[in-house]
């Protein structure tokens, strides 16, 4: 078990070239990236490297322009170390316009570009059809900055000043199958042209999202990267870390959820988020049985008469905000946890170790 800082380091001294991390929401991905940045500074204090996550995200903020009915509405791009560098996009639009294509945006969009080269670009307008000043909606939103730090990096913007390493935090997040691969796509575009025999660079990418994490690990594993590439699994237990190697060749999702199961339930350390795992793997048995419900799965492992009060006791466990939740399950809602797991693996004859 380890500190976030202790993984950080972990990582800083494995010298991979490639580092594909999978974690669950809240085990500190972000916290990760963060503590890595600040291992990797230069002796002037300066950034070693780049890094797409949250915070680079929150450079992006709308400007609604309320007092004047919304008429001047754009996505302002907020001061930091990043401004220099967008001179960039502005130098090179048909490199952003290929990234963002293939997402197949619904707008246009227009760059606010500001005379000082230091500063680069001061927001962005968007369009749809003959409808001018629009919004566009958050998902659109996170595409159209995910390419925007695509293009940087493509475009070598930090030759020479921060290119020693990539950390990408998270680069999808409630997107549609076809957008996931084409994220993955972009990635190991970015990858092949960056890494090369005997590099010195780094790629670290960190995500929540199995489809993604599956994706980049059979591309990079069937591909002249694979003995550059190192993956691993984030988790914690009781505020902490661990990095544990993946050297598996196929990632199973509801396996390393019954795993993370098992292991809580057996040590007697279940808390209350171990209930999301648990409909996540309801939801994945649900699935292969032809329903995206799980009160199907809870029927199948023997839940008949008290089914619609089980249903409604899991959907309510598994979604109670996370900072309300108790971190520790009461004794009765630890015990249905235990009961559904045992009644999983007993109709599905799973093997956990």
């Amino acid at each position: 078990m380890a500190t976030i800082k202790e993984i950080a380091q972990q990582i800083k001294d494995g010298k991979q070239p490639i580092t594909l991390i999978y974690a669950f929401n809240s085990t500190g991905k972000t916290k990760l990236s963060v503590e890595y940045k600040n291992l990797t500074k230069k002796e002037d204090g300066k950034h070693a490297g780049v890094y797409y996550n949250a915070y680079s995200e929150d450079l992006f903020r709308w400007d609604n322009d309320e007092p004047n009915g919304n008429e001047n509405m754009r996505l302002e791009i907020m001061k930091s170390s990043l401004n220099p560098y967008f001179s960039s996009i502005v130098e090179n639009p048909d490199l952003f316009e290929e990234k963002l294509a293939p997402y197949l945006p619904k707008y246009t969009f227009e760059f606010d570009k500001n005379k000082n080269p230091e500063i680069g670009i001061d927001a962005i307008r968007f369009s749809r059809g003959e409808e001018p000043n629009i919004k566009i909606s958050r998902g659109e939103e996170r595409i159209f900055i995910w390419c925007f730090f695509l293009a940087l990096f493509d475009a070598d913007a930090w030759t020479g000043e921060q290119d020693s390493h990539y950390f990408i935090d998270d680069p999808v997040s409630s997107l549609d199958d076809h957008n996931v691969f084409l994220t993955a796509d972009s990635l190991i575009r970015i990858i092949d042209e960056k890494i090369k025999p005997n590099t010195e660079k780094r790629f670290i990418i960190t995500t929540h999202h199995i489809g993604l994490f599956s994706i980049l690990s059979d591309r990079l594993m069937n591909s002249t990267h694979r003995n550059n590439t190192k993956r691993s699994i984030l988790s914690i237990q009781n505020d902490e870390l661990s990095l544990k190697n993946h050297d598996k060749d196929v990632f199973l999702y509801h396996l390393y959820l019954m795993q993370v199961l098992n292991e809580n339930i057996t040590e007697k350390k279940a808390m209350g988020y171990h209930f999301v795992l648990l409909r996540q793997l309801l939801e994945i048995i649900s699935s292969f049985l032809g329903t995206g419900g799980i009160k199907k799965a809870l029927e199948s492992i023997g839940y008949k008469d008290d089914l619609e009060k089980v249903s409604n006791q899991v959907n309510a466990l598994s979604h109670k905000d996370a900072r309300q939740q108790p971190a520790e399950l009461n004794p009765e809602d630890a015990d249905l946890l235990k009961k559904i797991f045992r009644d999983i693996q007993t109709k599905f004859e799973f093997i956990v170790h």
